[in-house]
This record gives structure tokens, C-alpha cells and sequence, in this order.
């Protein structure tokens, strides 16, 4: 490079091998970075830009799910009582009827609440209570825990992200802590997981797989004509995901054209969406690039 002083542009990638190289060599040109790489660096600020949304909206859909099945369970379980607790329950109810109506009746007598708490034998805040109530105060049935309960978000969020293995997802359980059995997990899943698919050991994912980054990272790269009917949809989807990733994908579009075209005097132009779009990928890659 030192023979020919006439180089005005050393193209190359980032390593600092190449760059102390070409400033040895030819220090008067200006080293730029190839097509191929700028693509590539290109591809890499996209792909954590869409494996951030991707992430965002896999989180809105797990705790929609968690929303929409988990109070359902919890309420079908507070129900499963054996006819022991429930006579137990039953008892405890009647005793507690029957101080109420003693209360009751002491207050119609011109009792005072002190002295009715001290002859019925219970505190005074709870006469205050049942005075105030002015009808006997039904207890709630209290929810019964199970330890499962704290799983259920990561369990979601491991479905939605494409493992729909029962038996996978109990042994990550079980690294992460749970001392339970496999059938109390795979029972409950069984009503708890969306319908329609196998939940043996050996089952096979009848549900498409969940789109990956890197997946949706191609798609915004490709001439939009190479895309099929299916792949179109698949685009289209991912882009109604947040106005933020429909605008990379009109800049994406744009900046690969520039380079298949070498078209670089609309540089400046993209340079100035980039910094008005305020899409820190982009901004990351601009100032890189």
C-alpha cells in the first residue's frame, strides 16, 4: 500500500488489525467499511432492535394469558375441599353464628360494647365490627396455595417462546427449585396451557414455532418481491407490532437499496430520518458506520 500513494479509500471491516494496517499503509485515504460488512452491522442493530419488541410483546402475551387463566384455576381449587375441612368449616361457622346472636341479644339489653366483649369472651374491636355490620359477617374461603403459583410466569413465558413439552418444562422447573411431583404439574397445565396440542414426553408442536429475531432480521432485509404470500403476512405482523418497528423497516428498506444501487448521495437524507426516528439501534449503527 505504501508503493501506491495515489489510494484515496481503504475498504475493509472493523477489526484493529485492518485499520492500523490500511493507516500504516496509506494514511492519507479514507477507510470506510465494505458493503458486506456495513450490511452485516446493519443486520446485528436490527436483530437486537426486533429481539427487544419480540421480547416486549412475548411478555404482554404471557401476562395476558396469566390474566386470563390463572384466577379460573385458583378459583377451581379453592373449591376442592375434602368433607372433612368442610364439616371442620362448617362448625367453625356455627360457633361463630351463635356469639354473634349472644352479641345481639346483649346489645338489645342496653349493654355497652366493653362489657359485652368481656362477658361473650372476644375482643372489642371485633363486637365493634359485628355492631357496625349490622348483619352476621359471612368469612371468605381462603385461597389455597399451591406451589406452582410462583412458576406460572415463567411456565408462559417458556410456552410462548415455543416449548410446549410438559416434561421439558417440569425438569426446568425443578432446576429452578420446585419440590413438587410431575403429575401436579402436568395436570394442572393440562387445563391451564391452550388447547390443541400433545403434552407427552415425545410431543411434537402442532402450533407454528414462535418467529425468532434473527428470523424477522431476513425478512427485513429482502426485496419485498422475493418475499412469498406467507412471509408477506408474517412481515406485515411483525410492523403492526409498534409504530417503532414499522419505521425501521421503512429505513432498512431504504439504506439496503442505497447499497445494492450505490446510491450514497441519499446518505445525508437517511442519516437525518435516522436521527429524527430517535431509535437508539439505529442511531448506535449510523454512528459506527
Amino acid at each position: 500500500m505504501r508503493k501506491h500513494p495515489e489510494i484515496e479509500v481503504v475498504s475493509r471491516d472493523r477489526g484493529g488489525d485492518y485499520a492500523s494496517a490500511a493507516a500504516l499503509g496509506a494514511p492519507q485515504a479514507v477507510q470506510c467499511a465494505d458493503r458486506f460488512h456495513v450490511l452485516k452491522n446493519l443486520r446485528e442493530g436490527l436483530e437486537g432492535l426486533l429481539a427487544r419488541h419480540l421480547a416486549a410483546k412475548r411478555k404482554k402475551k404471557t401476562q395476558e394469558t396469566l390474566d386470563e387463566h390463572a384466577p379460573g384455576w385458583r378459583a377451581t381449587r379453592s373449591l376442592r375441599r375434602s368433607p372433612r375441612l368442610e364439616r371442620l368449616q362448617q362448625a367453625r361457622r356455627e360457633e361463630r353464628l351463635a356469639l354473634y346472636q349472644h352479641v345481639m341479644v346483649l346489645r338489645k339489653q342496653g349493654m355497652s360494647q366493653a362489657a359485652i366483649a368481656e362477658r361473650v369472651g372476644i375482643g372489642h374491636s371485633t363486637v365493634s365490627t359485628w355492631l357496625a355490620a349490622g348483619t352476621f359477617p359471612e368469612r371468605k374461603p381462603r385461597e389455597q396455595a399451591c406451589r406452582l403459583d410462583p412458576y406460572l410466569p415463567y411456565i408462559f413465558e417458556r410456552w410462548e417462546s415455543g416449548c410446549h413439552n410438559i416434561a421439558c418444562l417440569f425438569r426446568e422447573l425443578v432446576e429452578r427449585g420446585y419440590k413438587g411431583s410431575y403429575a401436579s404439574v402436568y395436570g394442572p397445565l393440562v387445563h391451564l396451557l391452550p388447547q390443541g396440542r400433545k403434552y407427552g414426553p415425545t410431543a411434537d408442536v402442532v402450533s407454528p414455532a414462535p418467529l425468532r429475531a434473527r428470523q424477522a432480521t431476513f425478512l427485513f432485509l429482502r426485496r419485498p418481491e422475493g418475499l412469498s404470500a406467507e412471509e408477506q403476512e408474517t412481515l406485515l405482523q411483525l410492523c403492526q407490532t409498534h409504530p417503532e418497528v414499522d419505521r425501521t423497516y421503512d429505513l432498512v428498506q431504504q439504506f439496503a437499496q442505497m447499497l445494492r444501487t450505490r446510491t450514497g448521495e441519499r446518505l445525508d437524507a437517511w442519516l437525518a430520518e435516522v436521527s429524527e426516528s430517535q431509535i437508539p439501534e439505529f442511531q448506535s449503527f449510523a454512528e459506527a458506520d
